[in-house]
């Protein structure tokens, strides 16, 4: 069976672009109350909806593993930061419904670029 990689890097695109849309429909709220988390948001979305164009056109490994690198740092931050007297604002943060929908398409994102690291030949070069 042959596999048809471009639709998987198509669904790794389509991912991290729906993630990062998401993460700039946070940011208006987000400045007023805490710019930097703001911030964070802003250039974290950008990157994610910039990401769409090395992810879809099957660039090198690199850009693959800059992507799962970055996304996992935002996942981790996310986390850290749902737990009371976390390092980072001293709070426990609320788990609500965008969080949960950014986090499933990360996870998404990851997940095929894996897949795709490891079985695309245009990629495995």
């Amino acid at each position: 069976m042959r596999e048809n990689f471009t639709l998987l890097r198509y669904g790794a695109a389509g991912s991290t672009l729906i993630a990062g849309i998401l993460h700039l429909s946070l940011v208006a709220n987000q400045i007023d109350r805490n710019f930097n988390t703001g911030i964070l948001f802003f250039i974290g979305g950008l990157a994610q909806v910039f990401w769409v164009l090395p992810t879809a056109m099957g660039w090198s490994r690199a850009w693959y593993y800059v992507g799962i690198g970055g996304t996992l740092t935002f996942i981790i931050i996310w986390v850290v930061t749902r737990f009371p007297g976390n390092p980072i604002n001293g709070r426990g943060g609320s788990i609500g419904e965008t969080a949960i929908a950014v986090e499933v398409f990360q996870v998404a994102f990851i997940v095929l670029c894996i897949i795709i690291l490891s079985r695309d030949p245009k990629v495995r070069k």
